[in-house]
């Protein structure tokens, strides 16, 4: 996986002249192939009866498909035009929908393989579906609760909530993706200082004028102050101290294994649907393993962890996952292979991105990730540019790795189809053994 960047400040504020259109599960976005909803998952964290609630509402109004976004959300494609109050009906009553106006700011990712944060994800989402103020939050906001290792920290979280393992009851808060310092808390408060530090940004939005919608986009006079937010969580009753330099750690996402973590005839599983989409019968199957365990965690990663899954008799989860067609095995090629929806489901994309990806997972070899875009806003790219990017013009495939474009013509893979295929295969593999140069830029 491609490192995480290091985050930058911008060189001119950005000043947005209208609302986000990020969908949910309310807000339905028209896509190609029908309607999108984005049903927001709150720490990724799924019971079993929810699961099989997702599958049912893919199967009655969507195409039959789920798909895993990068903020461990899921979607639902294909959905009818007028289908919004039933599916709003089903949802809820997996207890999925809280009112509306908030359903859109749920955005919390964490450390999927920790039980220990899943308490801040809770209550944070109560704290968040009780106050009115922070419906005025983009769709785009992310709060992170990490453990302390440092893998969703990584993502450029908006609010960044990290534990101190070994440092008592402390967590630290952090303001925008580019902050070097923190602000520490106790743990139990650690929920309610990432509200008051959403609130803070919002104020600071207000008086910026600019309707920014990440802390990032701040204009530098307007940006987040750790100072004033400890004397804001000090108003509040919270006690809090600065700190001005924090060494943040820095963890790879999870790879899929099957063996299961830990001793015993149960263990976590961590599964990788190709490409982050999965029929509803696969998704089943999914739920029918979490069923013996402890649930499912979808992952910013793309990815699903069983915590408590059965590893033999009476259910082998590994087997039935393999079975199925989804990844448990951290030798799989299809852990290096991303893609954007593409043709049919995109109006804007020139190419059937996954179908070529899939055509080519195993022929085209190396060491470098590679992400298929069906435009040139290449949706879903990795973070960093330690990896290939393959996107779609209307000539053929155009190839860079490492940030840089590469010399060659676009790679046809129509006339003949075939033999098109076997050409970016070659070229997708040579570009995949290209060595970072020392002029080649680490981040973007």
């Amino acid at each position: 996986m491609p490192q995480p960047p290091s985050a930058v400040s911008r060189d001119e504020p950005v000043i947005r002249d209208r609302g986000d259109a990020c969908p949910g599960a309310l807000r339905l976005h028209a896509a190609d192939d029908g309607y999108l909803a984005r049903v927001r998952i709150p720490g990724g964290a799924l019971t079993a009866r929810q699961g099989s609630l997702l599958a049912l509402a893919a199967d009655r109004f969507g195409d039959g498909h789920l798909e895993l976004t990068s903020r461990g959300n899921v979607q639902v494609r294909g959905l009818a035009e007028g289908c919004g109050a039933g599916l709003a009906r089903l949802l809820d009553s997996a207890g999925l929908l809280p009112a509306p106006g908030h359903e859109r700011v749920r955005n919390i990712v964490a450390t999927p393989a920790s039980q220990d944060v899943l308490p801040w994800v809770r209550e944070l989402d109560r704290l968040l579906c009780a106050n009115a103020r922070v419906t005025a939050l983009s769709g785009r906001f992310l709060f992170a609760f990490d453990d302390g290792r440092g893998d969703v920290a990584a993502l450029e979280p908006d609010i960044t909530v990290l534990g101190r393992p070994g440092a008592g009851e402390r967590a630290l808060v952090r303001l925008g993706p580019a902050a070097s310092g923190a602000v520490a808390v106790a743990a139990q408060d650690a929920p309610r200082a990432a509200l008051l530090a959403a609130e803070y940004f919002l104020d600071a939005a207000d008086a910026a004028g600019t309707r920014a919608w990440r802390v990032s986009e701040l204009p530098p006079e307007h940006g987040l102050d750790e100072g004033e937010f400890g004397a804001r969580l000090a108003a509040a009753g919270i006690e809090a101290t600065r700190e001005a330099a924090v060494d943040w750690p820095y963890c790879p996402p999870p790879q899929p294994w099957g063996r299961g973590a830990g001793p015993g005839p149960r263990g976590a599983l961590c599964v990788l649907p190709p490409l982050g989409r999965l029929t509803t019968e696969q998704w089943r199957v999914l739920v029918r393993v979490a069923e013996h365990g402890d649930g499912l965690r979808i992952t910013p990663w793309r990815t699903v962890i069983l915590p408590g899954a059965p590893l033999g008799e009476p259910v082998d989860g590994p087997a039935l996952l393999e079975a199925a067609g989804l990844v448990v095995s951290p030798d799989s090629p299809w852990l290096s292979v991303t893609a954007c929806t593409g043709r049919p489901g995109c109006a804007k994309s020139l190419a059937d991105v996954r179908a070529d990806a899939r055509a080519l997972v195993e022929r085209a070899l190396g060491p470098l990730p590679v992400h298929w875009s069906g435009c040139e806003r290449r949706c879903g790219h990795p973070r960093g540019t330690q990896w290939v990017d393959v996107v779609a013009t209307q000539d053929g495939y155009r190839l860079s790795a490492h940030g840089q474009a590469l010399s060659h013509q676009p790679y046809q893979t129509h006339q003949p189809y075939q033999q098109g295929l076997q050409d970016l295969a070659d070229a997708l593999t040579a570009a995949r053994e290209i060595p970072s140069s020392p002029q080649s830029p680490k981040t973007q």
